[in-house]
């Protein structure tokens, strides 16, 4: 039977561990970034061999987990994609480490899509690239994790895509959908806005040391759960 904590509760064992010096927040995004990639490949063996990934990395320490996948992806020998929903000054400080450790990767680029309004012609950028791209995989959802409280209005012409192209995911060369912790546009209380453009829909979500009740609320956006150790 499935455990299901609350996001304070998770907070609270990750602000422990931090303040003993057990870990540090780069240590555990370093962790959790092995994590997704350990699980996207106990799912789907075929993908050992590479492919390309597209990443939608957000604007808090989520995001920061994204740009680690992106750049263990890259020296995988993955080709990899990242759009960018925030500001770089903005990021918290670990996750802003990671986005310059990709940016420095060789390979390593990033798509800017404005905040807090992404533009159609940017959702149809990353709809080429996500979708249009025949040796695309992946899509990889790290905008938003445990901390969200507010409907994802901005980035709706993105979800709109990515839920109309999870309904023709039966299709084997469609690429599957991987959330890292929860499904961006779930909170602790259930979906912040209808499946339709308001939350990622995944094939296979990773989150880390226990499952949270968002995903109790939100487990038909989930996919396969997989809970993984990251060492707290």
């Amino acid at each position: 039977m499935i455990e299901f904590i609350h996001a304070d509760a998770m907070r609270a064992l990750e602000n422990a561990a931090i303040d003993s010096g057990k870990t540090s927040v780069s240590a555990l995004m370093e962790r959790a970034g092995t994590c997704v990639l350990e699980a996207v490949l106990a799912k789907w063996p075929d993908l050992a061999s590479g492919g390309h990934a597209v990443l939608l990395c957000g604007p808090g320490n989520n995001g920061g987990d994204g740009f680690v996948v992106a750049r263990l992806l890259r020296q995988a020998g993955w080709t990899v994609t990242t759009f960018f929903y925030g500001t770089v000054e903005k990021l918290p400080e670990d996750a802003r480490l990671n986005h310059a450790r990709w940016e420095a990767c060789a390979g390593g680029e990033t798509v800017m899509l404005d905040f807090p309004q992404v533009r159609r012609k940017q959702a149809k950028a990353f709809q080429a690239l996500a979708y249009g791209d025949p040796n695309t995989s992946l899509v990889i959802d790290a905008l938003f994790g445990i901390g969200l409280t507010r409907p994802l209005e901005g980035l709706r012409p993105v979800l709109t895509i990515c839920q109309d192209h999870y309904e023709r995911a039966r299709k084997p060369a469609m690429p599957r959908h991987v959330s890292i912790d929860i499904p961006s546009g779930l909170a602790e209380d259930g979906p912040l806005g209808t499946g339709d453009g308001g939350v990622f829909q995944a094939h296979l979500t990773v989150t880390f040391h226990s499952a949270k009740t968002a995903h109790q609320h939100g487990l038909g956006y989930c996919g396969d759960l997989v809970v993984k150790d990251i060492g707290l």
